[in-house]
């Protein structure tokens, strides 16, 4: 689908906006130094002091911030060139040196060059690439030999239900581009907006092939039955920061997290 990126851009466009006012993006303690990290990717991140970390898909860059925060030297990458600038407008009152480049994931290697210790990427980033294979070869481009790729991503099992979780809705593999349009916002169910999207769902054998053929080493691979988002209709929080469907309970896998590694030599 050849216009899926000015879609998809004018979608997040449309995001920045109420998801800086709303209580999931939380700004008001984010400024006052509250992390939007979570244990899922602190865990597999460990100590990033003096780290270059390149960050996918980084929305407004409250991740990004909060790594520069720990000390590393961070480059955040969004299409949404709305929320790049509130990313530098965010970093600029947290006095980080966080750095923000507008970009679509597959131009990237185009437009920067530079190597890092770490890729991260998290929570509903790669659904909107088409192709992990070119994903993953992105990913290879920027680590140094022996540098690390992390992500932490929503389950696709959760991708295959409608939003109400009642019904199977969609394939759990890679069969066909989802088009769709969409009233509100996960931050914000009620904001009146209303937003053309298009995205495509990966099954794990997909997103592990693509990185396993770039010669990437899987270290670690986690899969949790809890959300640290609520993000969906009809869940629950169960503990503190972790959510579950009413449905499901923990039944269903809700996140999983990977780390890989790129060969030395």
């Amino acid at each position: 689908m050849e216009n899926y990126l000015e879609i998809n851009k004018k979608s997040w466009n449309a995001k920045v906006e109420p998801h800086l006012k709303s209580d999931f993006y939380f700004v008001d303690e984010f400024l006052k130094g509250r992390t939007s990290l979570n244990s899922i990717e602190l865990g597999l991140l460990g100590d990033v002091k003096g780290k270059r970390i390149l960050h996918l898909q980084c929305h407004f860059g409250q991740d990004s911030i909060s790594l520069s925060r720990m000390g590393a030297k961070v480059t955040g990458i969004d299409l949404s060139d709305k929320a790049i600038e509130a990313g530098k407008d965010l970093a600029k009152q947290c006095n980080t040196d966080t750095e923000f480049i507008c970009s679509d994931v597959y131009d990237l290697p185009t437009i920067l060059d530079e190597k890092f210790d770490i890729v991260f990427t998290s929570y509903g980033t790669i659904g909107w690439l088409p192709d992990l294979e070119k994903w993953a070869s992105v990913i290879d481009h920027f680590l140094k030999p022996g540098g690390e790729f992390i992500i932490a991503e929503f389950h696709p099992v959760v991708w295959m239900f409608d939003d109400d979780f009642k019904d199977i809705a969609y394939n759990y593999f890679n069969e066909k581009p989802i088009a769709e349009t969409y009233e509100g916002t996960y931050a914000d169910f009620s904001a009146e907006i209303v937003q053309d999207y298009v995205m495509w769902n990966h099954s794990l054998s997909e997103v592990m092939q693509s990185l396993i053929d770039k010669n990437l080493i899987i270290n670690k691979f986690q899969e949790f039955d809890w959300s640290p988002y609520p993000c969906f209709k009809h869940i629950e929080e169960f503990e503190k920061g972790k959510w579950r469907t009413e449905r499901f309970g923990n039944k269903i896998p809700m996140v999983y997290a990977i780390s890989a590694q790129k060969k030395s030599s």
